[in-house]
């Protein structure tokens, strides 16, 4: 079997390069190739400060395209970078400025990044120098990874209280089929699982509605789509209803909390969340704010709320494995009749039964190992 022209081409850029010293070096077309397949965001900023190179997987991340980047310097004033108390990083500490006032490498450089459609990643940056003939530094490349997941784990299992928020705005937050005269409606929010197109599907119910009704109540919701009723006993509804777009529920497990409840009474509309104790509710209101500008928040309580095995499943899955879990929970397929079929759920997913399956039975025998086995060992 023979090497294909480009594996051919490859090797001869690299040893054509090699020079005096005994260590390959890569050509500028394979430099970039392997610049741009490069699975870790990757920027590089010239001695003006300017990014004159990016990659797509820095796009990715930051949420912006490779043309947006390139226009920027690292010191652009639209740049929003926060310590993990919030505090802004001023350009005095950014990374970048201290290599080009030290030469050296910095490591490990964690911080929060806000990016345009308000949503904040936290990321784990490195810069290093290239430097010209006279030992200057002509060129710093910065790379950075998303770990926004192992930090959301991080604070769960870490902070051992919540914020339990309230918030409340007017009656034009929900359609009109949903604005009561007398009696008060709540919505619970059980859970919103994430796609991996990036929509998410979540699942709600209510006993203060016939399921028709609440069926035609959530479809008339402009963020949803494909409603479905799941059940009806003993009067609570329960559907599910794929979000094509962020909806205010969205906002507290983007912060690493989770939605309670949507409440109409004839003067307002109030959502309910609760948010890891050691995040400033303000986020989410700032968060609501963008679908319902005259949100405010009506109450705010910190309750203990100790470490339980839900959180050490979280920590155990993989967020896929997690994820399709929680909507074979929610979505009743372990339900006795099943409410969603093995099929819905792969459909959800865009993959195929048997893919869907191998998650399920993997999230299963995880919950079970730590359930009666890592469990009982400790307890033992």
């Amino acid at each position: 079997m023979t090497d294909s022209p480009t594996a051919e081409r490859d090797e001869e850029e690299v040893v054509a390069d090699r020079g005096s010293d005994t260590r390959p070096t890569l050509s500028g077309a394979l430099a970039r190739r392997v610049f741009d397949a490069s699975p870790i965001g990757t920027v590089v900023v010239d001695s003006t400060g300017v990014i004159t190179v990016a990659n797509d997987r820095a796009a990715e991340t930051l949420g912006l395209t490779v043309e947006t980047i390139t226009d920027r310097t690292y010191d652009h004033a639209e740049w929003k970078l926060y310590d993990d108390d919030r505090t802004p990083i001023s350009v005095d500490e950014h990374l970048v400025t201290r290599v080009f006032e030290t030469g050296e490498p910095v490591f490990g450089f964690e911080h929060w990044i806000e990016r345009p459609d308000g949503s904040e990643r936290w990321l784990s940056s490195n810069a290093a120098p290239l430097l010209d003939e006279a030992g200057e530094v002509e060129h710093v490349v910065v790379s950075f990874d998303d770990v926004t997941a192992l930090k959301r784990r991080e604070e769960r299992l870490t902070s051992d209280h919540v914020r339990r928020l309230e918030f409340r705005t007017d009656q034009s937050a929900v359609p009109p089929s949903l604005r009561v005269d007398c009696d008060d409606v709540r919505i619970d929010v059980d859970s919103i699982v994430a796609l991996p197109d990036g929509t998410t599907v979540q699942y709600m119910g209510t006993a203060d509605l016939s399921a028709s009704d609440f069926v035609t109540a959530v479809e008339e919701v402009p963020h949803y789509v494909d409603v479905r009723l799941l059940s009806t006993i003993d009067e609570y509804s329960r559907v599910e209803a794929h979000a094509v777009e962020t909806t205010v529920s969205s906002v507290f497990p983007s912060l690493g909390g989770r939605a309670r409840a949507v409440v109409i009474t004839p003067d307002e509309v109030r959502f309910l969340g609760d948010l890891p104790g050691d995040v400033d509710p303000r986020l989410a209101a700032a968060g609501i704010r963008e679908f319902h500008p005259e949100v405010e928040l009506l109450s705010e309580e910190l309750v203990y709320s100790p470490q339980l095995l839900s959180e050490v499943v979280i920590d155990a899955l993989t967020d896929r494995q997690f994820a399709a879990l929680e909507a074979a929970y929610y979505g009743g397929y372990f339900d006795t009749p099943r409410t969603s079929t093995g099929d819905e759920l792969a459909d959800r997913f865009g993959v195929t039964r048997q893919t869907i399956n191998q998650h399920l039975r993997k999230a299963q025998r995880t919950v079970f190992r730590h359930l009666f086995e890592k469990s009982g060992a400790d307890a033992r």
